[in-house]
């Protein structure tokens, strides 16, 4: 991944000038193409499938505590995130979530914040490097995980530095915890298998730059995508 990330600030510019500042989100489509290709074709055969089966039968409750728990241990990057981006308020916020959810929400299992006004600030290092300046860089398709670009994937890097599951051992037990989470993030997508149409690659191509761009300038664009991711 560093050597992508070198290479991306390495290129050279394109050539701007008044009547074309047109600049190729996607000049590794080749490579991508052939990498969404690969995880289409796993998530076919293999995700998708155990998604399903744990859609029918898990109850719904379950699942929803699951999902709570994952989203509590997801809030204290947003915290993070929300201090570095200058946003102290939305911060303490978040801090306040976790210990609500924590404690009185039972390890997460359940949601109490939400219920008092505590809104959940979806935050991420990719986001604050957004808000610093740093350039998305190319489009990029990270092989198992799909959709990303050269600086969104470095920041995964820090995403998961300070998520409390990183830290659990022993490291059977995490990849056990973190197998669940795939399973659990695919199922929350089946519903969005129904909006695709036409060429996935472009479709979830088109939809992940902009529904980032839309988290990056805080909904301040127009996000055809919002609902739906």
């Amino acid at each position: 991944m560093a050597f992508v990330f070198g290479l991306a600030l390495s290129m050279p510019v394109a050539a701007e000038d008044e009547e074309d500042k047109f600049v190729d989100p996607d000049p590794w489509v080749g490579l991508n193409r052939g990498t969404h290709n690969f995880n289409d074709f796993i998530d076919r055969k293999l995700v998708r499938p155990v998604a399903v089966g744990y859609r029918r039968f898990i109850p719904q409750f379950v699942r929803n505590s699951v999902s709570n728990v994952f989203s509590n241990l997801e809030d204290v990057g947003d915290a993070i995130n929300n201090v570095l981006q200058g946003k102290v308020g939305d911060g303490a916020s978040d801090v306040v979530r976790v210990l609500v959810n924590t404690t009185v929400g039972i390890g997460g299992l359940f949601d109490p914040a939400s219920r008092m006004g505590l809104v959940d600030h979806e935050e991420d290092f990719g986001q604050t490097f957004g808000k610093w300046g740093v350039p998305n860089g190319p489009y990029f398709v990270i092989p198992g995980l799909g959709p990303s670009s050269v600086r969104d994937g470095l920041a995964r890097l820090l995403d998961g530095s300070v998520n409390p599951l990183r830290y659990l051992y022993p490291v059977s037990h995490r990849n056990m915890i973190y197998a669940l989470r795939a399973v659990q993030f695919r199922t929350d997508l089946l519903i969005v298998d129904s909006v695709v149409f036409g060429d996935k690659y472009i479709f979830y191509r088109d939809a992940y730059l902009q529904r980032r761009e839309y988290l990056v300038k805080d909904g301040e664009v127009s996000d055809p995508f919002a609902d739906d991711f």
